[in-house]
């Protein structure tokens, strides 16, 4: 499946949710893990702010990649941020999106004249 980088020097990333376990099953809690690592995953909320224009998406790290210093409502930098499309049929039901995924989860800053 194709793998997309973004470009990020541009834009403005502020953390809307902690970092969180990434849940594999609901119903048993089990928690993610990466396929070649075995390492688990996490998710954090973001709001992804560029050329105008916000998205709230949700991003994958590795458990190690969530560094010190992170506050909700503060920037964060997502060093190697990817978006990659899927689907899937679930009951039927053909479901699609794109699930993004970084290195790694960083304080960060606003970028030059854009601080709030």
């Amino acid at each position: 499946m194709r793998v997309m980088r973004i470009d990020t020097s541009t834009a403005t990333i502020l953390m809307t949710e902690a970092p969180a376990p990434k849940l594999r099953d609901r119903q048993t809690g089990e928690i993610a893990k990466d396929a070649v690592t075995g390492e688990a995953l996490m998710t954090i909320g973001v709001v992804y702010i560029d050329q105008g224009e916000s998205s709230l998406i949700s991003v994958t790290v590795p458990q190690s990649g969530v560094m010190d210093g992170l506050a909700v409502g503060a920037p964060v930098s997502l060093p190697g941020l990817v978006a990659r499309p899927w689907e899937s049929v679930f009951n039927g039901q053909a479901r699609h999106g794109i699930a993004f995924r970084a290195a790694a989860i960083a304080p960060g800053a606003y970028p030059a004249g854009q601080e709030v």
